[in-house]
């Protein structure tokens, strides 16, 4: 007696769905499972699992650097947030609305920062913005007759916003670019013969044609953030000042790895890294529901 079609069906789903749970188990699940562990115990260089309940969460609540990295961690992602939505949008909506080679040019050049090696561009962005009279900026002051102005040591939260902004925009400038690219031209050919203007055409038709890719991207980048620090560490690593630019995420990293065999404190690092899992899982919730993200998997009405 053989299997009915339902259930050849669902077996079939199943085994199309299994790579992708193994994937999800092995390398989200395990991994997240191991740093909640760790966190539980005084783990350090000397790789002993020896158990301490929840020492570290209290060490952690009880720390007085606790208030500046979460403020830092905030500032950090709600500033890089902005930049990178706000200069994707003007990206695509500048490349989309001029000849199609000159906007590939100009997305395809806006890539450059990404495929740099990560140290290259911090190099580059250091020099640019560097305090001295010798940097590209401050050069160009003095030759105009002005006084070096020390960049990172004043302006450090745009400067930080800059390095990782454009390495973000360019990812949210081709989302959005193909977004405007897939509205139908008969709605914008029907409002400018009805006479509206190109901001109108903006903010009525392409941002509420492309708030789903803006939703998305908002949402992915938020977790990303979280998780970021290497423009940070290979730049101002936390500076200047006291804990003026450490991220929770560098905090951690400083903690684990941040001295040879001398500050391997893995069983602490790993408490802040399970605090940004639960703050990534609500974040993660407060969005599907906010951008009502379910809808972007609902089978279509009409194909």
């Amino acid at each position: 007696m053989g299997l009915s079609r339902e259930a050849s069906k669902k077996i079939l789903m199943l085994a199309m769905l299994l790579p992708a749970v193994a994937v999800i188990i092995l390398f989200l699940a395990v991994p997240a499972a191991l740093t909640l562990l760790i966190s539980l115990t005084e783990l350090d260089y000397r790789f002993q699992w020896i158990w301490c309940g929840l020492e570290n969460y209290a060490r952690l609540f009880s720390s007085p650097v606790l208030q500046l990295i979460v403020k830092a961690t905030a500032i950090y992602v709600a500033g890089t947030l902005a930049f990178n939505t706000l200069m994707g949008l003007a990206i695509a909506l500048i490349s989309t609305h001029v000849h199609d080679a000159l906007g590939t040019f100009v997305r395809a050049v806006w890539l450059l920062p990404r495929v740099l090696p990560s140290v290259i561009w911090a190099l580059l962005m250091m020099w640019i913005f560097s305090p001295l009279e010798h940097g590209f900026l401050n050069s160009l002051i003095v030759r105009a007759g002005g006084s070096p102005v020390p960049w990172t040591f004043l302006y450090y939260w745009p400067f930080l916003f800059i390095v990782n902004g454009f390495i973000g925009s360019s990812l949210s400038g081709i989302i959005f670019s193909s977004a405007i690219k897939s509205i139908p031209q008969d709605y914008i050919i029907a409002a400018k013969l009805d006479g509206a203007s190109g901001f109108t055409i903006v903010r009525r038709i392409i941002l509420p044609m492309i708030k789903w890719h803006i939703a998305f991207f908002v949402a992915y980048n938020t977790l990303s953030l979280l998780a970021s620090f290497e423009y940070i560490m290979l730049t101002l690593n936390g500076g200047p000042g006291f804990y003026s630019t450490e991220v929770m995420i560098l905090h951690a990293y400083h903690l684990a790895f941040g001295q040879y065999m001398v500050a391997m404190d893995f069983g602490y690092a790993a408490t802040i890294v399970t605090i940004l899992l639960v703050v990534g899982l609500a974040l993660s919730v407060i969005y599907w529901r906010v951008f009502r993200l379910r809808r972007l998997m609902i089978e279509p009405k009409l194909e």
